[in-house]
């Protein structure tokens, strides 16, 4: 069944009423072709959600009838942060797509050192926007409550200060220990706290920028013998921590 999110003030409790703006109303329409009388779902983008039967249709919104609401327990125990290093063609938005599925909270695009990107301002803005929408369409499909932001373009240190609020931090690094201390260090991690994940670019980290990963906290971590491409790297952990956090849920 189709999935959407508005805003509260789009949602009228009292009289069961949700009005739907924008762009859904022409997916709504004329992509999906639904009519008056089907049902869809609905997310407030804060937990709740509602099943609703469509009322009525116009030019510029669709109206709905709540036919009831409910708060499911969708959501990771944790809030993951995914700061990625800028890959080259558009992998970037296959990350995101598979990430928003396999629960993260936010993903943050990071220039490093070997990032072969370099985006300026004005098309900084312009990915970020696209971005932000392969993230809302992967939450729909995905029974997520709420869409994962995706942020600005950050650099490496800019993404160091902003982890600096997490409680765990982890960077996937090739020379990093044997399995044995990783697992250590994911089955330390408890339900409720904040998990930062660094992932490089083609050709990874550079030394330094590992050294400085550590000096702010950052827990380097093995992914095994094999050496991951970027955009399966920051996947594998993601699934590792949903089976394991979603276990302990």
């Amino acid at each position: 069944m189709p999935r959407f999110f508005v805003e509260p003030c789009q949602i009228q409790e009292e009289t069961h009423e949700i009005r739907v703006t924008g762009t859904d109303v022409n997916h709504i329409r004329n992509v999906l072709r639904m009519k008056q009388g089907e049902e869809l779902w609905v997310s407030d983008g804060a937990g709740k959600e509602y099943h609703c039967q469509i009322a009525g249709m116009d030019g510029e919104e669709i109206l709905l009838h709540i036919l009831y609401a409910q708060e499911p327990d969708y959501e990771l125990p944790n809030q993951i942060y995914l700061f990625q290093g800028l890959p080259k063609a558009d992998k970037m938005e296959l990350i995101i797509q598979k990430a928003v599925e396999l629960g993260v909270h936010e993903i943050i695009p990071v220039e490093t050192r070997r990032s072969v990107v370099k985006l300026d301002a004005k098309k900084a803005e312009k990915k970020t926007a696209r971005w932000q929408q392969i993230a809302e369409s992967a939450a729909k499909q995905s029974r997520r409550m709420y869409v994962p932001r995706v942020s600005s373009v950050l650099s490496f240190s800019e993404a160091l200060k902003k982890a600096g609020e997490l409680d765990i931090k982890l960077i996937p690094y090739e020379l990093a220990q044997g399995m044995k201390e990783t697992r250590a260090i994911l089955g330390s991690i408890r339900p409720g706290q904040s998990i930062g994940i660094f992932i490089g670019p083609e050709g990874g980290f550079e030394e330094q920028e590992v050294q400085a990963a550590s000096e702010a906290g950052a827990s380097p971590i093995t992914l095994g013998k094999r050496i991951l491409r970027t955009e399966t790297a920051g996947l594998a952990v993601l699934s590792v921590l949903m089976f394991q956090l979603e276990e302990g849920n």
